[in-house]
């Protein structure tokens, strides 16, 4: 027999018709009329139907179920199938001589279409063949929603790199404006990522969460691009009032990024600001600009306050040589440099033999 397909082609790799049927006369004639554009594959009870669904559920484009059989019926291999959701993807066309309830549960239970026994083969032929290319073209079109979205994703990690890209050559720019090498921003960024992810101090955040606040660190001293040259690069101690200037580049700093509009739309934003205003309080609230004092300073400032100190403290300045290990720590813990935190001394002490190696190689190169 000459089958009216020609126009059906589906992908080769989604082309088998799946026949459930316990007649054998059945089978072969829904054989002989489906073979000639699909692969078919032929089971003759519903046990070894539901079987044969599970093992080739990614080659089947259509079932054809009988409803009466023994083992299990078309109704229950249905069921099954719709615990599996397997219908939303592959069409199921029950095939029956019965009529009323048989009918109306197959439609409640997710049947695509109901065949009535004797099977008029033309008819048959154009249902079948109409839904299965009604699933091919909307498999079609969720491939290429998700090639779409897959494109979206990928143009959203390029844009979150350049944003990213542009706060880092920012924040080094500063860097090499007080003559650093920029190295300082990214000692800064690793110092605080540590902190907050090997240590309890600041518990509950997200790996996500982390990396922002990580992020955000490296522009803890943007506001310094407001700071004359004079009193950036002086090579000596600054005057009180030459001081003074220097401490509103935290005030500066948090002005600039609130007028960054499309880094507000960033994840670090949240905590850019408050890094930028905030890495110089102190837990006594003798520090700048707000004189915050205790749990009034957020935790991740807290944290960005200390890996500031620590990394000033051990690398070579325009105004100073680096100390020795034991001196930084000894500062640190001593409060020389402002006291921070009992609990963020704990942590910090914790993890610094790990930042140590780090700055050993740094004095080297000094």
């Amino acid at each position: 027999m000459k089958q009216d397909t020609d126009s059906y082609k589906i992908p080769s790799e989604i082309n088998t018709i799946l026949i459930i049927d316990d007649d054998e006369f059945n089978r072969a004639i829904l054989n002989n009329l489906f073979s000639g554009s699909y692969a078919i594959m032929e089971a003759e009870n519903g046990k070894e139907g539901l079987e044969a669904v599970f093992q080739n559920r990614h080659r089947l484009c259509a079932i054809l179920l009988d409803v009466v059989m023994p083992e299990m019926s078309g109704l229950e291999v249905l069921r099954r199938l719709k615990e599996a959701d397997i219908l939303e993807r592959i069409p199921v066309f029950l095939i029956t001589s019965e009529v009323g309830t048989a009918i109306r549960q197959g439609y409640d239970l997710g049947a695509m279409d109901v065949i009535s026994k004797p099977i008029v083969p033309y008819l048959v032929l154009r249902r079948v063949n109409s839904v299965i290319e009604l699933f091919q073209v909307r498999r079609k079109l969720e491939h290429r929603v998700e090639d779409q979205e897959a494109e979206l994703l990928e143009k959203t990690r390029q844009i979150l790199e350049l944003n990213q890209g542009m706060i880092e050559s920012l924040s080094a720019a500063i860097e090499f404006r007080n003559e650093e090498s920029g190295g300082h921003v990214r000692r800064i960024h690793d110092i605080t990522a540590l902190l907050l992810s090997e240590t309890d101090f600041c518990p509950g955040l997200t790996d996500e969460e982390i990396e922002n606040i990580a992020l955000a660190s490296i522009m803890h001293d943007v506001g310094k691009i407001a700071i004359p040259d004079s009193i950036l690069g002086k090579p000596g101690k600054l005057t009180p009032e030459e001081f003074e200037i220097m401490k509103t580049h935290t005030i500066r700093g948090g002005e600039l990024l609130e007028h960054i509009t499309q880094l507000q739309h960033h994840g670090a934003y949240q905590y850019a600001y408050d890094i930028a205003r905030h890495h110089h309080e102190r837990w006594d609230g003798n520090g700048y600009p707000d004189r915050l004092k205790g749990d009034e300073i957020s935790p991740w400032a807290q944290v960005v306050s200390i890996a500031d100190v620590y990394d000033a403290l051990s690398c070579k300045r325009i105004y100073k040589d680096a100390f020795p290990r034991e001196t930084v720590l000894e500062m640190i813990r001593t409060g020389q440099c402002g006291t921070f935190n009992p609990r963020l001394l704990d942590c910090f002490f914790r993890v610094e033999p790990k930042l140590a190696a780090l700055y050993e190689k740094l004095k080297d190169e000094q």
